[in-house]
């Protein structure tokens, strides 16, 4: 019988902590869209999927457009491979744009005029950071807080006006959609929603139809269509009073590595509402709202809530168990630890705390 730690250690192979790929870019594409709202933070949620992370991997495929940071699926910064961006964004925008456009109301008639400026700056020189449009906005006769310009920003990108440059030092920067991205093919309404239904059941299933319409902010009925649209190329099955749809292909039957150290906004959480709980099968996690910003997963299951600190030479896990944490469990959080610290060119320090986190998910 197929029990609900089952299909957690499944997502953990359809999502490549359990099965990595060979570089970021494939695992952004894979994933479809990962949620990109730490930069730090999101970097090694790409890089933990890949066969040997590498810093520069990803900074290598955003610095030359294969992968874009950008706002698309919900009012949040996510990756988003470059072939996909355009078409994804076209699918879910409308069901974004009210969210942000409601807190631009302000600005008014002054849209058409901030759209203008803002375009013959990055026309003129592309890779502005939000400080420099800041600037020649305000050069321009175009004062705006900081809240008005990220919220414009975001609101050109899902219009598809612009979207991530190439980072420069390290900081996200503007650029044209059209100067960046690729024409690629086009989709209809209903082949889009097709291969959305096919690739997020592919790269987060087992999950749920309403798993589904949470992460890409689509009505049941949209997700219904796509679902019908690839029926032939998924698999279903019933459980726990619930549909899950899948790629059909044998269920895993091992979580290797089993430790994860792994931010809040991780696609193993962020990635589902309905059924986000079948990493915490013990009940272990308060249901309310999270608090820290981390989680460690051993064996597809919420053990600790987390908290990164990163220092000179060394960055510290601390660690807020949920329960007692077994040895085995230990051992595979100091690996997670290990993987990590390895990525960031620091060494490993881990600490217990005593005081469980109130966390729903560390």
């Amino acid at each position: 019988m197929t029990t609900d730690r089952d299909l957690a250690r499944w997502r953990l192979h359809s999502q490549h902590l359990a099965a990595p790929v060979a570089a970021a870019e494939q695992a952004v594409s894979s994933l479809l869209a990962v949620q990109a709202e730490n930069p730090s933070q999101s970097a090694w949620a790409v890089a933990t999927r890949t066969t040997a992370p590498s810093r520069h991997d990803l900074a290598g495929a955003l610095a030359d457009g294969r992968v874009l940071r950008t706002h698309v699926l919900r009012p949040t910064w996510h990756y988003v491979h470059a072939d996909d961006a355009r078409w994804l964004l076209e699918l879910t925008a409308p069901r974004v744009l009210p969210v942000i456009d409601q807190q631009l109301r302000p600005l008014g008639e002054r849209m058409p005029q901030l759209t203008d400026a803002v375009t013959q700056i990055l026309a003129s020189t592309p890779g502005r950071t939000r400080s420099d449009l800041a600037s020649e906005l305000a050069d321009r006769g175009h004062e705006l807080t900081g809240q008005q310009l990220m919220l414009l920003l975001a609101h050109l990108e899902l219009h598809v006006v612009v979207c991530s440059g190439a980072p420069h030092d390290g900081e996200h920067t503007y650029a044209l959609f059209d100067d960046r991205v690729p024409a690629g093919r086009p989709f209809d309404r209903d082949a889009a929603l097709a291969e959305l239904a096919l690739r997020y059941f592919t790269s987060h299933g087992p999950a749920t139809e309403r798993d589904l319409a949470y992460w890409a902010t689509l009505t049941l009925t949209d997700v219904r269509r796509g679902i019908a649209g690839v029926g032939d190329r998924l698999e279903s099955f019933e459980h726990d009073g619930r549909t899950y749809w899948n790629a059909p292909g044998d269920v895993p039957d091992s979580a290797e590595p089993a430790g994860h150290l792994l931010q809040v906004l991780d696609e193993m959480y962020r990635g589902y509402q309905d059924s986000r709980w079948l990493i915490d099968t013990e009940g272990l996690a308060s249901r309310g709202r999270e608090t820290a910003i981390g989680m460690a997963l051993v064996d597809a299951q919420l053990v600790a809530g987390m908290r990164r600190t990163v220092g000179p030479t060394a960055v510290t896990f601390s660690l807020y168990p949920h329960r007692p944490l077994r040895p085995r469990e230990l051992e595979s959080i100091h690996d997670a630890a290990d993987r990590y610290a390895d990525f960031l060119g620091l060494e490993p320090q881990v600490e217990l705390e005593e005081r469980p986190t109130p966390s729903s998910a560390g």
